[in-house]
Formats: structure tokens, C-alpha cells, sequence
């Protein structure tokens, strides 16, 4: 039964991610704003928690990774922004497949930086991942700006592996989020007045949703399930995400070009096959 409740909140927690962009794209503010306002309540939701179920952070643990924990989240804050920027100039469906390409970053930073071996499996599989991404239908600009947000998130995987010791998953994120929020803002206050904005009751609860259920929330819900879930469980059923993500921009955006599905379809699959069959001996 346990496993069965952890399989289920991995799932919510990949619902609510992927649907993230649908509504980023109605809230009227800038981008950065919608990172900043995300990060602070993001952590502020995390650190209300944990305080609720009696569970201190580990302060020692979090001072001596300080450095490389804000170093991350100003990289995670510079990510949202790239991946929000992107959802302007292309569709919701194109930029997160094309921000799902950061595995095949994680790949070749792993090789270089962390000496991991690249299994052939897993060099095609990127390859054929690249491939699907010529496919995808999005502008030039919003292709790259997703394209940069995959780079920026596969530098703080690398970080989170090798750098950041003994900081519980909870306590990475939440001062993760708050670095992103601290490291984003001196950016909003100089190429905005975020106070100028004047947003109606249900933009508001736009931002508030994307703090609270998009970063808070699903953050929670993902963390409480991968602690009873095999790596290679939590690794398939994250493709939820995207999934998620393509048929809702579907629905609200209008229909996919043949290529764009095919573009999909590989991207995805050649993702699973990675981390079904590209390391095999790790698993077992």
C-alpha cells in the first residue's frame, strides 16, 4: 500500500510540474518576477512545513554547503527565467521538450566532470534525442532560451551530486528556492518596478499557485515518494512532466504538426530507453 501512495504522489508531483507553463504564460509580469515571487514562496511553504512536522533544518549541514547551495539556486533562479523567457516565443509543448534535453547535459557533464562512463546505450539514445529536438516546431529565440535553461539545470544536478554533502533533499530545495529568490531580486529591482504591476484577484492567484502548489507543493509531494521508490521508478515516471506539458498545450494552443509529435515522441522514448537500458549495472 505504501509503495502504491508513493507511486501516486510522484505522479501528482509530475501533473502539477508539467502544468507549470500554462500558467506562467497568463500571468501579466515579467518573467524574472514570476522566478522571484516562485523561489520565495517556494521555500517559504518548504520551512512552514518542515517546522509544522517538528523537523528542524539541518543548519550545520547548510553552512558548510553554503556556497555551492546559493551558487545553485542563482543557477535555478537564471533557469526559470531562460525557461519562462522561452514560453513567449515558442509554445509551452516545444519549450519543455526542448528544456527535456538536459539529461543528455547531465550525460556529457557527468563524463567530463564526475569520470562516469557513456555506455553506447546512452550515446544514442542522446543523439537520437537531438535529433527530435531539430524536429520540434519552436522559434529560433525560444529554442534557445529553453535550450539554455536545460544547461543551467543539468549544472546544478552535477553540483547537487558532487559538491552539496549530507543536506537532506528537503533542505537542498528550500534554500535552493530562497537563494534563487535573493539572487533574482537585485535583477527585478533594477530593470523593473515590481511594485508598478497591478494584477486582478485571479492573476494574483496565479502567482500564488506557482509559488505555493507548482514549487511548494509538488516539491513535497515528489520528495515524501522518491524516499520508497527505486531510482529507476522515479526516473520513468518523471516523463510525466513532459507528457503532462504537451498535451496541455495541446488542448490550450491547438493541434501538433506531424513533426512536432514525432519530434515528441523521441525525445521521450529515447530518455526512458536511457534510463532503462544505459546502465544496466548500476541498477541492479
Amino acid at each position: 500500500m505504501r509503495g502504491k501512495t508513493s507511486i501516486i504522489k510522484l505522479i501528482l508531483s509530475m501533473i502539477i510540474f508539467g502544468s507549470i507553463g500554462v500558467f506562467v504564460v497568463y500571468i501579466p509580469t515579467s518573467r524574472a518576477f514570476v522566478a522571484l515571487i516562485r523561489g520565495a514562496l517556494g521555500a517559504l511553504f518548504l520551512l512552514v512545513c518542515s517546522l509544522v512536522r517538528g523537523r528542524l533544518p539541518n543548519v550545520r549541514a547548510i553552512w558548510r554547503n553554503l556556497l555551492w547551495l546559493f551558487i545553485s539556486g542563482g543557477l535555478i533562479g537564471a533557469n526559470w527565467i531562460l525557461l519562462f523567457e522561452s514560453y513567449k516565443y515558442s509554445s509551452v509543448a516545444a519549450s519543455t521538450l526542448i528544456y527535456y534535453l538536459s539529461p543528455v547535459f547531465v550525460m556529457i557533464l557527468s563524463a567530463i566532470f564526475l569520470r562516469e562512463r557513456l555506455t553506447f546505450v546512452r550515446i544514442v539514445c542522446a543523439l537520437a534525442a537531438v535529433g527530435g529536438m531539430v524536429l520540434i516546431n519552436g522559434t529560433e529565440l525560444g529554442s534557445l532560451l529553453a535550450l539554455g535553461a536545460a544547461v543551467l539545470y543539468a549544472v546544478v544536478v552535477i553540483i547537487n551530486k558532487s559538491l552539496i554533502k549530507d543536506v537532506g533533499a528537503t533542505d537542498t530545495t528550500m534554500i535552493q528556492l530562497a537563494s534563487a529568490a535573493i539572487c533574482v531580486l537585485p535583477y527585478v529591482l533594477l530593470t523593473e518596478n515590481p511594485f508598478a504591476y497591478e494584477l486582478d484577484l485571479s492573476q494574483i492567484l496565479l502567482l500564488v499557485l506557482v509559488g505555493i502548489l507548482h514549487t511548494g507543493v509538488a516539491y513535497l509531494l515528489y520528495f515524501s515518494a522518491v524516499r520508497e521508490m527505486r531510482g529507476l521508478s522515479i526516473a520513468i515516471i518523471s516523463y510525466a512532466d513532459p507528457i503532462v506539458a504537451v498535451v496541455l498545450s495541446f488542448i490550450i494552443e491547438g493541434s501538433f504538426s506531424l513533426p512536432v509529435l514525432i519530434g515528441a515522441l523521441i525525445i521521450i522514448s529515447s530518455a526512458v530507453i536511457s534510463e532503462i537500458f544505459g546502465n544496466k549495472k548500476s541498477e541492479a
